[in-house]
């Protein structure tokens, strides 16, 4: 099937799930349901698309389709701000309570935390991008340690506080804060037009790109900084989805079969979407808000990883 068709497709059922979310059930209250379904699905598109094509150049990068940028360490990053702010000023403090307030600072810290990484790892030139996993790996265990550590001292009723943030949520979007996110991420992505043209060579490997005439670290640099910034914005706008674009950027390389990106990048954004409106659909009209969606998105994600790493394992043997 060409590669057109199939984004038809996936375009048909973005669509129809997004008017069965938007329609369904709304009565006599569409005025007053329908701008807040609306805003969440303003906020599931940006999330969905800023996910999934962080996580399509984070693997394109390492070359390995069971990683995501969470590895680096930010989602851990993420709690362990959310849990320090609340147990160093209280959940009483309206400053640092403000999700305008607190969306900047989350956004703020991940960046630079990623960026001074990156400026210590990428030193010396040559450095192997695995290394650079291996400190992250190292670094999310040091925050979760330290996050629960703070978890266990806190008042009961300013952990659930904390709980409630744990986990990816779509309801209540500060408009503000969702303006401010699409802002950051159209400067990432008019950024990213720039190097994409060498995502399909990055794909070859070091060794290759760099006989192609690609300057390997400066653009990986670059591209780890567009990474960054995607992940550090989603998340500190809804919370933390570990294994959404490791699902969908899987689901989208068995879909297309290809490995060209110009067809990838979109793919891959349409099936997050698909997959995230679907879960809240979930969500809200069959579970009745008893679950969570990320809950709903890393059950499926992790059994999806499990099944990769076997499918690896046997292609080893």
């Amino acid at each position: 099937m060409d590669y057109k068709w199939k984004l038809g497709i996936l375009l048909i059922v973005m669509f129809s799930l997004i008017a069965a979310f938007l329609f369904g059930g709304l009565g006599s209250n569409w005025d007053y349901a329908l701008p807040k379904r609306g805003m969440k699905i303003f906020a599931i598109v940006v999330t969905g698309t800023a996910i999934a094509i962080a996580t399509l150049i984070f693997q394109t990068i390492t070359n390995n389709r069971i990683l995501t940028p969470s590895i680096i360490g930010l989602d851990s990053l993420y709690l362990f701000i959310q849990t320090f702010l609340i147990f160093v000023f209280g959940s009483q403090n309206l400053t640092f309570m403000n999700k305008n307030v607190n969306f900047l600072i989350s956004v703020t810290a991940m960046m630079f935390f990623a960026i001074l990484l990156y400026k210590f790892l990428f030193k010396s030139e040559g450095q192997n991008i695995y290394f650079l996993l291996l400190i992250g790996m190292i670094l999310g265990t040091f925050f979760q340690s330290f996050t629960s550590f703070m978890q266990v001292l806190i008042d009961p009723n300013e952990f659930l506080i904390v709980q409630d943030r744990m986990f990816a949520s779509f309801n209540n979007i500060n408009i503000d804060v969702l303006y401010i996110a699409v802002i950051i991420l159209l400067l990432a992505a008019l950024y990213l037009t720039k190097f994409s043209k060498y995502l399909d060579v990055l794909a070859l490997g070091k060794e290759h790109a760099v006989n192609l005439g690609v300057n390997y670290d400066y653009v990986v640099k670059r591209l780890l900084i567009i990474v960054t910034i995607f992940i550090s914005v989603s998340t500190a706008l809804v919370g933390p989805i570990t294994f959404l674009g490791l699902l969908v950027v899987n689901v989208a390389y068995e879909f297309f079969k290809t490995y060209r990106h110009q067809f990838l990048l979109v793919g891959s954004s349409l099936i997050s979407i698909i997959a995230l409106v679907g879960g809240q659909l979930i969500v809200e009209r069959v579970f009745t808000f008893s679950t969570t969606l990320s809950v709903i998105i890393n059950f499926i994600g992790g059994i999806y990883f499990i099944f990769l790493l076997l499918k690896e394992r046997s292609r080893a043997w």
